[in-house]
């Protein structure tokens, strides 16, 4: 799996297909998808045009999704699975994983794609989210009958702790290839990052710049942009690069993979090379982990309070 990829999350409609297009002509063979991001249809036409003109073969290509919460039971796992390969126009996912330890009520495809969090139509529950409590051991079993039947090469979680991942591998026959976690400067998770290491779990960062993926959706203030901390533009302006691709540099340095989201061709092409041909020092990676505040901006926990999250549910990572 590249150590970075292309973050689909928030990508419009409008300029997927061109971006996804632009990105893999300028050397991108990591694709980060999932059916929640409503926009897999025009990834997938990206990709194809690609393919077309030979940039690429689609084995060149790591292509990523993920199964929504409302997938969660063992007989619709496989038709959540194919609807996004249909949707991506592709035949196997390089990695399939599960997006959220939380578990909502059944939507069905043909009724609202893709479900979201909440129930828009069904009176009196319309704007509520409604739980169906699936253990995550049947989930994990469906993952895993996915992968044996070729459709995914690789499964794997999202959002785990270390305490959910022990108990995951407690049972599973086919461990998690990846957890996908909110990695940034202000949440470093070094110790989930050392427990996935020690125990041959890839770790791939979403929202590697921080509060820049959520000022504008009022989840974060202008003041927590780590690019404007001290440390960082020190830091930068000793190497002569850009607060990003510190950001960026730090996290590959210690092994975690990144999947930002640009839909500018020039920001793209530098943060695809932003991680080669330079190293930070030691004292560099040491004050950057210094900067952790445990600050996570991508919390249902927090933005989803008055939700009702059950007792029981497995705690977000």
């Amino acid at each position: 799996m590249p150590f970075v990829g292309l973050g689909c999350w928030k990508a419009a409609k409008g300029v997927t297909e061109n971006v996804v297009y632009e990105a893999i002509k300028m050397g991108y063979r990591h694709l980060d998808c999932a059916a929640d991001y409503a926009n897999e249809v025009e990834v997938g036409k990206g990709m194809k045009k690609a393919f077309d003109e030979g940039i690429c073969t689609r084995e060149q290509l790591w292509v990523t999704s993920k199964l929504w919460n409302t997938y969660h039971r063992k007989e619709h796992v496989p038709l959540a699975a194919q609807k996004s390969l249909d949707d991506l126009g592709i035949d196997y996912f390089d990695l399939y994983l599960i997006h959220f330890p939380i578990s909502l009520q059944f939507v069905p495809i043909e009724a609202r794609y893709p479900p979201e969090w909440t129930d828009l139509q069904s009176e009196p529950n319309a704007g509520k989210v409604i739980f169906d409590p699936v253990p995550y051991r049947e989930t994990w079993e469906a993952m895993e009958a996915l992968k044996e039947s070729g459709k995914a090469k690789n499964i794997g979680t999202c959002n785990l702790t270390c305490v959910a991942l022990m108990d995951v591998l407690s049972y599973c026959k086919v461990k998690p290839a990846c957890n996908q976690v909110e990695l940034h400067t202000y949440l470093n998770q070094k110790m989930l990052v050392d427990f996935c290491q020690l125990n041959d779990i890839a770790v791939v960062g979403f929202s590697p710049f921080g509060a820049k993926s959520y000022i504008g959706m009022g989840m974060a203030t202008n003041e927590e942009d780590c690019f404007q901390d001290p440390v960082i533009t020190k830091i930068a302006g000793a190497h002569g690069k850009t607060a990003g691709e510190v950001c960026l540099r730090y996290q590959v340095q210690r092994g975690v993979g990144v999947v930002p989201k640009s839909e500018n061709v020039d920001r793209l092409r530098q943060n695809l090379e932003s991680v080669s041909g330079w190293e930070l020092t030691e004292a560099d990676m040491t004050d950057i982990a210094g900067l952790d505040r445990n600050r996570r901006f991508n919390d249902p926990g927090s933005f989803a309070k008055g939700w009702g999250l059950p007792v029981g549910i497995p705690i977000y990572g």
